[in-house]
């Protein structure tokens, strides 16, 4: 059987680092925000490329923690997509802010900036982007649009660690960067975790704070909350940043084997933005008749995921109650063909074959 992923893998290939890194916190006297947390804290920034990286509980509160920092709250508005998960609206209902949600271009799946216009109002005070899939959003056009109003641009880098802009990581551009580090993430720990990014000291300052009650020496100067990272998940994760950019290189590679493959078949495969570096979270493709497709893998022991069936403005929680630009067309269309091919580094050469054996037999019918 082979999954659209699998965090037992990555765990079994490094096995007896993370099992020596766990133990030694298990030895410790310190469990929370100990020296596993500073370590991933410093490590993490030096490989982003800012001052500052903050460990927290998982990404929903790194995007919430953000808002909050920044003083978005209760009125405030924050554009972003409806063709993310949903943890990032969620996230922005937490802090008390509306979202409000836009489409996404046709090529890259990523905020449709030329729809900014049309939605942005006196209340609108953040646009958080989503680097959905592993790959950059348009952040040149984007980021202009936040400088020439005054309004604060969020990165959710949540399905890109690692990946490149002009140069540049992403989650160093934004004025804060928000990571979820969940198992199945290209950087994953063996629970939930999360980190944020940022050049702004006083920033890096308050989400500290923030993420522990408000506290300054154990005193509440601001509101705050529990959102501590723990010592077990942050030795986990200083065991697999070191080997981040390499596994990022073989989904990389995955992903070649598979343009090549289906390069002449029916169905739309994933577009790479210019000056832009992709690591292929998922590796998303479109097909007609997507569930005769997946039933057909399914019965060859292959299950592929879809990431997302159904965009948030259209779930019955956010239905006719948030804000939605006028059109969704893109985000519509798409939730019904997208198919997220297995793509993490752990695949075995025969399982690689496997999958484009059968998808190239599925077309031959």
């Amino acid at each position: 059987m082979i999954n659209c992923s699998s965090p037992s893998s990555q765990y079994k290939k490094y096995q007896s680092e993370i099992e020596k890194s766990v133990i030694g916190v298990m030895r410790s006297d310190n469990f929370v925000l100990g020296k596993e947390v500073l370590k991933i804290e410093k490590n993490f920034a030096k490989y982003i490329g800012v001052s500052n990286a903050i460990g927290v509980a998982n990404g929903t509160d790194a995007i919430e923690i953000a808002l909050r920092s920044l003083e978005i709250g209760i009125g405030d508005e924050v554009i972003t997509v409806s063709h993310t998960a949903v943890a990032t609206v969620s996230a922005i209902e937490s802090c008390g802010a509306n979202p409000v949600l836009l489409d996404i271009d046709p090529n890259f799946y990523t905020l449709d900036h030329s729809q900014l216009d049309e939605v942005i109002t006196s209340r609108t005070k953040a646009i958080i982007v989503v680097h959905i899939y592993g790959q950059a959003a348009d952040l040149n056009s984007i980021e202009k649009f936040c400088q020439k109003n005054k309004i604060f641009l969020i990165e959710d880098v949540s399905q890109a660690h690692g990946a490149k802009y002009h140069g540049k990581r992403l989650g160093s551009i934004g004025k804060i960067g928000c990571f979820s580090c969940y198992p199945t993430k290209n950087l994953g720990a063996i629970g939930d975790a999360g980190l944020l990014t940022t050049n702004d000291e006083k920033l890096n300052k308050k989400i500290r704070m923030i993420r522990e009650y408000g506290w300054e020496n154990r005193v509440s100067h601001l509101p705050g909350r529990n959102s501590r990272l723990d010592e077990v998940q942050a030795a986990v994760l200083n065991v697999k940043l070191k080997y981040l950019d390499k596994d990022n290189e073989i989904r990389s590679k995955i992903a070649k084997k598979y343009f090549e493959a289906f390069n002449e078949l029916p169905l739309t495969l994933p577009k790479i933005r210019p000056n832009a570096q992709h690591v292929f979270h998922q590796f998303v493709i479109q097909v007609e008749n997507r569930k005769d497709f997946i039933s057909y893998l399914n019965d060859k022991g292959i299950f592929p995921g879809i990431h997302y069936p159904i965009p948030i403005h259209s779930q019955p929680a956010y239905k006719n109650r948030i804000s939605v630009g006028e059109i969704m067309t893109v985000s519509e269309r798409l939730s019904k063909n997208i198919v997220s091919l297995p793509v993490y580094p752990e695949l075995l050469k025969s399982e690689i074959n496997e999958i484009i054996d059968a998808i190239l037999s599925y077309f031959k019918r």
